[in-house]
């Protein structure tokens, strides 16, 4: 039975039912995939993050913690995505006075039979809940935005690169 569905959607067989793609066959290769996003908030909660005032400890730290968790969380939280021997996660979290908030980027590598796009994406989304989460008690309007893509290396399709 083939992996791809008429659509052209990997996850789905012949039939439309939705399944766990076969990458058995598959070579190993090197992959790595980076995801950004970002959280804007008031430039009092800017201040309260940039300077170490928030009660709930240092909020780039343990964001960024929880952002490598949450790459190691993927498989377990996605359904049809597979479990992965991840070989590096890097969360970089940016103070952008401009926005202001955070500027988030997770970039994750593994040598292996499928992509760590959605490792990268979960990594980045979790750091930035993270923040909302620490920072909610003086900012509860915060917003969590632009989550995507924005460099795919490895496998088959090659590189794939956001403009």
């Amino acid at each position: 039975m083939s992996d791809t569905h008429a659509s052209g959607l990997t996850h789905f067989d012949t039939k439309g039912d939705a399944h766990m793609v076969d990458v058995s066959s598959k070579p190993s290769t090197a992959r790595v995939a980076s995801a950004a996003c970002h959280i804007s908030m008031t430039h009092e909660t800017f201040d309260i993050i940039a300077q170490g005032r928030a009660k709930k400890g240092d909020v780039l730290s343990v964001a960024r913690l929880a952002g490598i968790m949450g790459a190691k969380k993927t498989s377990d939280l996605i359904p049809l995505c597979h479990p992965l021997a991840i070989s590096k996660v890097t969360v970089d979290l940016t103070l952008d006075p401009d926005l202001p908030g955070v500027q988030i980027l997770a970039t994750v590598k593994t040598t292996g039979q499928t992509g760590v796009e959605m490792e990268a994406l979960t990594a980045a989304s979790t750091a930035a809940l993270t923040v909302y989460d620490m920072a909610k008690a003086v900012d509860r309007a915060m917003q969590i935005g632009g989550l995507r893509v924005i460099l795919k290396e490895g496998g088959k399709s090659g590189r794939y690169e956001a403009e």
